[in-house]
């Protein structure tokens, strides 16, 4: 078949056909269908096809999906994953490095919403925002009742799990609040003005909010257990914007229930999106479904890099955001 404007006997390349697990942004898929053929694909949904058609070459997920070793089997001509997010925890790395599977993420540019977020979180948990504004809604301020006070920001002292583009981030916006600010993580940073405690409980006890902001992995899983939330305190604010497997969640819920816990501020959970519902009514904590990078201007960029690595393996070029196996 000859395309519309092709001199005679040029044939119209075919677009490379792609999966796309989860649901996008419309504008999003529009510009995926623009250069790909799509295959939709939504893991939530129970009766969802795993039928694929085996020529598909390329893979769009959201970071939150997981991508195993038995999906990319399903696709023997898989030649890249492209995720929507800066996570890739819940990709097989493993088993796409075996089948040649270039793997790409989107940092760099969810980092300043992730960090903001963070930062909101704890000002949220500290100054009873969502609480007080239940407070007010329910009529009681209305009927004459004294709003419980809540707590200062400025000048605590706080403990960044993971020093990392988003942990830096944060630090950066916490010295605006005059906060005094140690970290912890694999290793210490001779670039940076934070003090660096090497063990994690060491830092709990001296953290009045610990910010969790490190990679979700192995040697992380459940890193944050009770010891950590003991150390931390009964005055001590937990946030997390980093992955829930980080956090040991029941013991998060006891010690944010009898009290060992002062607060917590969580984007993230063990199981999504169930949540954590066991603190659905607990004023001192603040639930968030995973928004941290939910800005119409950073998911755009998001979706835009998407693209660009895709692009840039169909025409042969190195992708920009590489996932080291």
């Amino acid at each position: 078949m000859l395309g519309g404007g092709q001199s005679g006997g040029e044939a119209v390349a075919a677009k490379p056909k792609i999966l796309v697990q989860g649901k996008f942004p419309a504008a999003f898929i529009a510009a995926l269908a623009a250069r790909f053929e799509l295959t939709r694909y939504d893991p939530d949904a129970p009766a969802a096809a795993r039928d694929w058609d085996k020529d598909i070459r390329g893979l769009v997920s959201w970071a939150r999906y997981a991508v195993t070793a038995d999906m990319m089997d399903r696709l023997p001509r898989l030649e890249i994953l492209a995720g929507f997010g800066v996570g890739y925890d819940r990709f097989d790395l493993a088993a796409a490095k075996k089948r040649g599977v270039v793997v790409t993420n989107t940092p760099d540019v969810l980092t300043e919403d992730v960090a903001d977020l963070a930062i909101a979180l704890t000002l949220a948990v500290l100054r009873r925002v969502v609480a007080l504004d239940r407070f007010l809604r329910a009529g009681r301020w209305a009927a004459g009742e004294a709003a419980p006070l809540a707590r200062k920001m400025s000048g605590k002292r706080l403990g960044i799990v993971g020093l990392g583009r988003i942990g830096r981030a944060i630090a950066k916006r916490a010295e605006g609040f005059g906060m005094p600010i140690a970290y912890t993580g694999p290793r210490a940073y001779a670039d940076v003005p934070y003090r660096y405690v090497a063990d994690l409980i060491a830092l709990a006890e001296d953290s009045e909010v610990l910010i969790v902001a490190c990679r979700a992995d192995p040697a992380t899983k459940g890193m944050i257990d009770a010891r950590v939330l003991k150390a931390l305190g009964a005055k001590g604010i937990l946030v997390n914007i980093a992955r829930g497997s980080v956090v040991d969640e029941p013991a998060l819920v006891a010690a944010l229930k009898n009290g060992t816990l002062g607060g917590a501020g969580l984007d993230v959970y063990a199981v999504e999106p169930r949540g954590a519902p066991e603190l659905n009514d607990l004023d001192n904590v603040v639930l968030l479904p995973h928004v941290a990078s939910a800005t119409e201007e950073t998911r755009q960029a998001m979706a835009d890099l998407v693209v660009a690595n895709l692009e840039a393996h169909f025409a042969g070029r190195a992708v920009l955001t590489p996932v080291a196996p």
